[in-house]
């Protein structure tokens, strides 16, 4: 992966346990995905991923591999983790803390209308939620930390 700076430039090529071990930055892109109707995909990830296991989350993720855009990784992340190929939109970007580390966040949208087809090893269940039914069951679902503030910031769009 591509570790950078603060200002989203590329350092170096580095290992992703590396830059998670000393906090170097590093690039993620994540997707919301809405249906037709406006509702949300959530998935809760399978037991067997390393990081935030059983826990749930209004968009999916994944590392920006070298030399890739955010929104390239975006759209592999819909084909890797959801079984799905759909146009992504970029919306905003942003260094988030992060619970592992610090990373460079790029926020994108998805509009599915195929059938979704999860990938076991990554997600245990999904389904789409309105934007109530997900802020009912977010006060007592256990939320990937970064996804969660993600997901607030798509709804203010990045404010």
């Amino acid at each position: 992966m591509e570790q950078v700076d603060t200002d989203d430039r590329v350092l170096r090529i580095v290992r992703r346990d590396d830059a998670v071990r000393e906090g170097w930055l590093h690039r993620v892109a994540g997707v919301v995905c809405r249906d037709a109707q406006g509702r949300v995909l959530v998935n809760r990830r399978s037991a067997d991923v390393p990081w935030f296991a059983g826990k749930y989350a209004p968009l999916i993720a994944g590392a920006v591999r070298p030399g890739e855009s955010y929104a390239h990784a975006a759209s592999r992340e819909l084909r890797e983790e959801l079984g799905v190929r759909a146009s992504v939109r970029h919306l905003f970007k942003f260094i988030c803390s992060g619970a592992v580390g610090p990373y460079w966040f790029g926020i994108h949208e998805a509009v599915l209308t195929d059938a979704v087809v999860p990938d076991s090893r990554e997600i245990a269940w999904s389904g789409w939620l309105t934007l109530a039914e997900f802020r009912s069951a977010a006060t007592h679902w256990p939320l990937v930390p970064d996804a969660g503030d993600a997901f607030e910031r798509y709804l203010t769009r990045g404010e």
